[in-house]
């Protein structure tokens, strides 16, 4: 047995925060990620961006999630371009040991600790 209907895509991921203005300087100005208004009943913290055809919810919550692998991903077109970008930003960056074959990915965490991935054409 199955779903009775097929998913057909990711609508949003949630990403908890503790910190609206930092956060929304991280996602929207240093990613360049479009803020869209989220629904007037939301009465907590956080905010909502595009990503794509996808949406990011950043949650505000007291305290952090717990730091782990867990993460989402983005995908680029020029992943040598993004990775320098965030270099130069100064953030700490992991890559990924467990090669994709075309693709070059790393890892960084945002200011409250979530896990991002970019990935895109390796062009090697």
């Amino acid at each position: 047995m199955s779903l009775p209907s097929p998913i057909y895509g990711i609508d949003h991921v949630a990403v908890t925060i503790t910190d609206e203005a930092r956060a929304k300087e991280f996602y929207g100005t240093f990613l360049g990620l479009e803020e869209v208004t989220r629904p007037a009943s939301f009465d907590f913290p956080g905010a909502w961006y595009r990503a794509g055809d996808m949406m990011i919810h950043l949650v505000g919550k007291p305290e952090a999630d717990a730091i782990s692998n867990r993460h989402f991903c983005f995908k680029v077109p020029d992943c040598r371009a993004v990775l320098a970008y965030c270099e130069n930003a100064g953030l700490e960056l992991k890559r990924e040991n467990h090669k994709i074959p075309g693709i070059m990915r790393f890892f960084i965490r945002d200011p409250d600790g979530n896990r991002l991935e970019f990935q895109g054409p390796d062009g090697i």
